[in-house]
């Protein structure tokens, strides 16, 4: 058996070891993981909120907190039907609408309803037609012209043009809050 001499004894750790060793543990523990929470707010994933209006409803209500992702839109333009988030001219509050006509798309809204060339498009999603007309125009490239659900109540395209696509923040896919109401967004 080995005996024990002093230079297998522990020395004891003094208050000021103790205090560097537990913000040394604190700091490549929360670091990184503030790292990756960025990493996927920026790149990935964001939370946004439904704010203002009635203009998707019943789909989506104002107070709702929606998980957008930005993934998608790196590797191809929105589609039409899509829920997406955009920045507002100006620096506003972002809108949350549907995406109805692409690039390229002579896009109309009459009586609420849309037409893409000419033709009306199916529309499930919304709710409430009406509100006001939008002439034949072009939607011209990179551009998308997103409407909301509850015509008859959105601020949208039509008053605001063809949004472009670097403007979209993300698509809208999942309400997470409140907790009753948890689902994909229609």
């Amino acid at each position: 058996m080995e005996e024990f001499t002093e230079e297998h004894k522990e020395e004891p750790v003094s208050k000021t070891q103790f205090v560097v060793r537990a913000v040394w543990e604190l700091v490549i523990t929360v670091c990184p993981a503030l790292l990756v929470a960025l990493f996927i707010n920026v790149f990935v994933a964001e939370a946004a909120l439904v704010e203002y209006g009635p203009s998707m409803e019943p789909n989506l209500y104002r107070g709702y907190r929606v998980m957008t992702e930005k993934i998608s839109y790196l590797v191809h333009l929105p589609r039409r039907g899509d829920v997406v988030v955009a920045d507002r001219p100006g620096n506003e509050v972002s809108l949350i609408k549907r995406v109805v006509a692409l690039p390229g798309e002579t896009v109309e809204v009459r009586g609420g309803h849309t037409f893409i060339n000419g033709e009306q498009i199916e529309e499930p999603w919304v709710t409430n037609f009406g509100g006001p007309s939008y002439p034949p125009t072009v939607v011209p490239p990179d551009h998308v012209f997103i409407l909301g659900d509850n015509r008859s109540n959105s601020r949208d395209s039509r008053a605001i043009g063809p949004v472009p696509v670097d403007s979209i923040k993300g698509h809208a896919w999942l309400v997470y809050w409140p907790l009753d109401q948890i689902k994909l967004v229609p």
